[in-house]
């Protein structure tokens, strides 16, 4: 049953530019999926053990885009919960968790393009970057984390362009 299994502890990050769009990224594993849903996300990524999740975000950025050039613009006011789809438990996120439960954090970045380093990590996540409109994000995601972008979206838009 898969309500057995834990949410594995996660931050995300929703990087704005100063024009106000936001990072998203290719997944390394879905190289061909350029306009698919699921094959552009936001960076994210596990939180260690009693980490602060306000300093895992920034951790996280530069492990997954070689950067941590930000600040902090706002926390999102809840934990956001997803489930893998039936398929993937068992499989995904080592096999051991039934979602995620994240902790998003708007942030502005203060670096310039070419500060973003996909290459900086032995094992990419990513392959590809690119600037995207922040209302853009719902349908970029798979649909299983389409609810969560959703509600980034709206909790965020203060920062868009």
């Amino acid at each position: 049953m898969t309500t057995a299994l834990p949410y594995r502890a996660n931050v995300g990050a929703v990087l704005f530019n100063p024009s106000g769009l936001v990072l998203v990224a290719r997944r390394a594993d879905l190289p061909n999926a350029e306009g698919a849903p699921g094959g552009w996300q936001l960076p994210q990524g596990g939180i260690d053990d009693d980490e602060d999740p306000a300093i895992a975000v920034f951790r996280e950025l530069e492990e997954e885009v070689g950067t941590a050039k930000a600040t902090l613009l706002a926390e999102h006011p809840r934990w956001l919960t997803y489930d893998l789809p039936a398929h993937l438990i068992g499989q995904a996120l080592g096999g051991k968790y039934r979602g995620q439960r994240q902790k998003w954090f708007a942030l502005r970045f203060t670096g310039t393009d070419s500060d973003i380093r996909l290459d900086l990590d032995p094992h990419p996540e990513f392959d590809a970057w690119r600037w995207a409109r922040l209302a853009d994000l719902p349908a970029l995601a798979v649909d299983f984390k389409r609810a969560i972008y959703q509600d980034l979206a709206e909790e965020f838009a203060r920062f868009a362009g």
